[in-house]
């Protein structure tokens, strides 16, 4: 007998069957309590409309209760799905207490929308998303360490949103998005991709894959065998036992200053081949680039993919760091860039920085080709202008039933125009033309309208990488497996009072197919969408807001959701048009919160699809210390962080990295113990960073600690760092106004920021979006958004300590925790420098949810320095905020301002003293402050802003002004000289724009504190 479906609207079988209905009747009540209580149990989580019984169906002893998509947005567990059974039970009449009662929403009974991952019960029959390969893309084999419970030999393909774009019927180029609220989404989804998730991801080990420029750095070098549009870069072969010979078919050139229409790149030369060897001697390939400004760049290699690839073809890449290695299997990801890493590089041409490639491989016979390089970013080299046809609108991701009509325009002679941007801002439908997919990848629409080729594009890219490989075997592409696709965007939307409009999640099963090509549910796709909003959700919750919103989890057909061939989800994580989302959005803190949630619930799901047990990497290390044990030799020391998110983020191991002088960081060492001793060479500057490590991965780096020992030295100097602060702007909330207000404090970035467009304008909450070129309340600047700001490098006591060095004297460094949990004593160091750069109290998003971070002299710090001073100590303390961190803040205590005055003898006057970065000294009793000195006062690349500088006075006999702002002739500094001494600074040490400033600035401190 088949089940009698009964629609809440109309009852069906109401002739003859009138009896069975009656007797299998739910009441209009019935249905309507149990659709209260789903409601009362979405609300406990999750922000929907009401849940409604739709509809029921009887079979013999079965009861189906069909629901709204509403109750499918629950994220449903094994508890929450037994006590909703529970209750449905309880409310049922007594003719149904013994039926078998399944709850179905969006197709599915809710126990089947449980994640595999948080199932008790594991269906090892259950058919998952797994590649099985034997060698992976790349192969890190300078990685010191395998992450066998992370995420070790998977690919993910994943996007930062959208990017500028040539608009044809505006015949400009433009964001997808308006700016607001000091940024644009086109650009602010990178703050979280680059430099969070996608190094969070790689440290599990996983091959990550993006279709939009990932170098920031505006220079581009092409080295090629074909030659490029610089001739100063080389490209050699070195030939011994087999011969490099011409590849069959096309490979890159770099032919032109720009590329129209559907130029190849990848057409436009020729490729190298040569015969593998496993022993014997190796010929080898080698690009040395033309570096034209010293600094980190990406490097991308290209090939060809043959029938007798080599699966291992080995690449050195020689850089300031000293080597690094990768083995690359080119049977996949032939004509394309391949992204190897970041490394830093020296000006100029020379052989230490150059990629070598040699056809040494385990297996004999089979060939390693090589084809052009690629360093840097650079700017966009793609150049567009109306299709000769017309145009079309921009119809949106999720609108599958728009008809696309082109229509002509007026006949006018438009001219070709690149974007004038730096690559890394265009959308993808550029980068994957500059990088040799196939048109119909880029550009469905043939060159219409680039807008809807920019989103499908990215969908179509993850299908033709994944093509040919397990996971579409029969289709053409890159035979790369991908095991999913991560689309990251934010969201429109305002509330007007001051509510978060939250998370969404997206995915799709709509499709012709219900099952991808392997045989797998695409339903695989919600547990991923569930997996990755939850933990997001559940994290932001934990740490910062109790009231983040999460919305529901879309069964619906966005482009980007639904072409991907591999489980794919689109993520909207706020809303970059609502304030009280932004206030969270724009703290770099609440960014890597949410990419590790992200990772997290990546990591989830692949395991589950694998059927092995994961671990999330460790949390970076804190109470960083460095101390001499001899004259040439330093113990490093710090602690573990535990995660209370996640209890398998337990570090077992660690790995340190050394830099000396000026160099980059080597690859690394493992260390089984929290400390670690290593002889240093006299008169080199020796840099130190650590991470934590366990079978899930590696951490994000320390901080960097820098030690150096002088030959005839005047002293030693403890540089203690107390400047780790990262945040969001300064932020104010009024009944009709409201925003960001940077000309108090633009926030810290962590290392550097790309998304910041410019301070915002429009303050009033009553003004509407109109337009993106009106975009109402929030409505920001543009003058910054080509511009990389420069934050928190975290590598301050190497700053200071070449200027102490410099003025003759050793250092060794340690974190400001290590001083206050007394892992270092102050009183062990004649003389003292603590860094506090912007270091000031701060809160998180609204305030008051979570404690606030980086005060600039905790209790225990106070209590450390007053020791030390009373021990007739010599201390040096810069930094913006160090009077109105512990005046102009209400939650400052009047016993921080007495330890301002009675310890360090100076008092705050006020803040935003001076904008124009000026110093003078002025006379006082110690002739030896000397100078006039630059600080960096507006952003820039090179380094954080000191926009609000603290005016600061003496506040204690023997206590003098020692330099003045220039403009106005408010105190900047001052120094105490009694029984011990200090010199206060209001504008950080490390500001001071050029070397021989702070080197002149140093000596002078120091000299002060030497002279008798």
């Amino acid at each position: 007998m088949k089940p009698i479906r009964i629609f809440v609207l109309s009852l069906l079988f109401a002739g003859s069957f009138s009896q069975v209905a009656e007797a299998q009747e739910l009441s209009k009540e019935v249905r309507s309590t149990i659709g209260s209580y789903l409601t009362q149990v979405s609300k406990k989580t999750i922000s929907v409309g009401p849940i409604y019984i739709d509809s029921f169906a009887v079979s013999k002893n079965k009861l189906e209760l069909y629901a709204n998509m509403n109750c499918s947005y629950i994220p449903f567990r094994e508890d929450n799905v037994a006590e909703i059974y529970k209750h449905i039970r309880q409310q049922l009449p007594p003719e149904f207490v013994n039926y078998q009662v399944t709850l179905i929403t969006d197709k599915h009974p809710i126990e089947e929308l449980i994640p595999l991952a948080l199932r008790s019960k594991k269906d090892k029959k259950a058919k998952t998303f797994v590649n099985d390969i034997d060698k992976p893309l790349i192969t890190r084999i300078s990685v010191p360490y395998r992450p066998t419970k992370g995420l070790l030999n998977r690919h993910i393909a994943m996007w930062q949103s959208h990017g500028y774009y040539y608009e044809s019927k505006l015949t400009r180029w433009e964001w997808q998005r308006a700016r607001i609220f000091q940024t644009v989404e086109d650009l602010y989804t990178q703050s979280y991709v680059l430099p969070f998730l996608v190094p969070m991801l790689e440290n599990a080990g996983a091959n990550v894959l993006l279709p939009r420029e990932r170098d920031t750095n505006t220079a581009e070098i092409i080295v090629d065998n074909d030659g490029s549009l610089s001739a100063s870069s080389r490209y050699i072969e070195k030939i011994t036992d087999k011969k490099w010979n011409d590849g069959a078919g096309p490979g890159f050139a770099q032919k032109k200053d720009f590329y129209i229409n559907n130029d190849n790149p990848f057409h436009d030369g020729t490729f190298r081949l040569i015969e593998t060897i496993k022993k014997g001697k190796e010929s080898s390939a080698e690009w040395i680039p033309d570096i034209p400004k010293a600094g980190r760049y990406a490097v991308y290699i290209s090939y060809k993919s043959l029938a007798n690839s080599s699966d291992d073809a080995l690449y050195t890449v020689y850089h300031k760091g000293g080597t690094t290695q990768f083995k690359i299997n080119q049977t996949m990801g032939g004509g394309t860039w391949i992204y190897l890493g970041h490394f830093s590089f020296d000006a100029g041409r020379n052989y230490d920085s150059r990629i070598v490639l040699t056809n040494k491989s385990s297996k004999t016979g089979n060939v390693v080709t090589a084809d052009a390089i690629k360093i840097g970013g650079g700017f966009g080299n793609i150049a567009r202008r109306i299709a000769d046809s017309g145009t079309t609108e921009n119809v949106k991701s999720s609108d599958t039933k728009a008809q696309e009509e082109i229509k002509p325009l007026p006949k006018v002679d438009y001219p070709y125009e690149t974007s004038g941007y730096p690559r890394y801002t265009e959308g993808a439908r550029y980068w994957l033309q500059w990088a040799g997919f196939p048109e119909d990848v880029y550009s469905p629409s043939k060159g219409v309208n680039d807008y809807t080729d920019d989103y499908k594009s990215r969908g179509l890219w993850v299908n033709y990488l994944a093509g040919g490989s397990s996971v579409d075997p029969k289709s053409e592409g890159l035979n790369i497996p991908i095991d999913l696709s991560f689309a990251f965007h934010t969201d429109a939307g305002t509330t007007m009072n001051d509510s978060i409009i939250g998370s969404l999640g997206i995915f799709c099963t709509n499709t012709d197919d219900t099952k991808y090509t392997n045989g797998v549910s695409r339903y695989a796709a919600r547990d991923l969408t569930d997996l990755v909003q939850s933990q997001i959700v559940n994290d932001i919750r934990s740490l910062y807001e109790p009231n983040w919103s999460r919305r529901g989890m879309w069964n619906q057909s966005y482009y980007e959701a639904r072409v991907p061939k591999v489980p794919a989800m689109l993520l909207e994580l706020l809303s970059h048009q609502n304030f009280a989302d932004m206030r969270y959005g724009l703290d770099p803190r609440f960014r890597f919160t949410v990419s590790r949630a992200i990772y997290k619930g990546i990591l989830q799901f692949v395991s589950s699809q694998y059927k092995q047990k994961y671990v999330v990497q460790p949390l970076p290390i804190d109470h960083f210390n460095i101390h001499f044990v001899n004259t040439d030799e330093v113990e490093l020391n710090w602690k573990p962080v535990m995660d209370p998110l996640e209890p398998t983020a337990v570090a077992n191991k660690y790995v340190v990295y050394t830099r000396i002088d000026d160099g980059e960081f080597d690859n690394g060492v493992i260390v089984n113990t929290n400390s670690y001793r290593v002889s240093q060479n006299e008169g080199q500057i020796y840099s130190y960073k650590v991470t934590a490590l366990n079978d899930g991965g590696e951490s994000f780096p320390s901080e960097i600690l820098s030690a150096s020992r002088v030959t005839k030295e005047k002293g030693m100097v403890l540089v203690v760092n107390g400047f780790d602060r990262i945040s969001a702007p300064a932020d104010f909330v009024a009944d009709s106004i409201a925003g960001f207000y940077d000309v108090l404090d633009h926030g810290v970035p962590y290392k550097q920021d790309y998304s910041f467009i410019g301070s915002q304008t429009e303050f009033r909450r009553s003004i509407p979006w109109m337009d993106d070129d009106a975009a109402g309340f929030g409505a920001s600047r543009a003058n910054y958004e080509k511009m990389v700001i420069a934050g928190n490098t975290f590598d301050y006591p190497f700053v200071h300590g070449k200027a102490i060095t410099n003025a003759g004297y050793s250092f060794v460094s340690c974190s400001d925790e290590a001083i206050m949990d007394k892992n270092a004593d102050l009183k062990e160091y004649k003389f003292v420098d603590l860094i506090l750069g912007k270091e000031r109290e701060t809160k998180m998003g609204r305030g008051g949810q979570c404690p606030t971070e980086f005060k600039t002299f905790p209790e225990k710090l106070q209590t450390a320095i007053k020791e030390y001073c009373e021990a007739d100590g010599n201390i040096f303390i810069s930094g913006a905020f160090v009077g109105s961190d512990l005046w102009d803040n209400k939650a400052s205590r009047q016993e921080d301002r007495n330890f301002a005055m009675n310890t360090l003898k100076y008092k705050w006057r006020t803040g935003q003293a001076a904008i124009t970065g000026k110093v003078k000294s002025v006379a006082s009793p110690f002739a030896m402050l000397s100078g006039n000195y630059d600080y960096y006062n507006e952003l820039n690349a090179e380094s954080y802003a000191v926009e609000s500088p603290d005016g600061i006075e003496p506040a204690a006999k023997d206590s003098y002004t020692v330099f003045r702002y220039s403009e106005n002739n408010l105190s900047a500094g001052v120094a105490y000289n009694g029984k011990y001494k200090t010199c206060i600074l209001g504008f950080p040490f490390e500001s001071v724009k050029n070397e021989e400033g702070k080197n002149q600035l140093m000596k002078s401190v120091l000299s002060f504190f030497s002279k008798n």
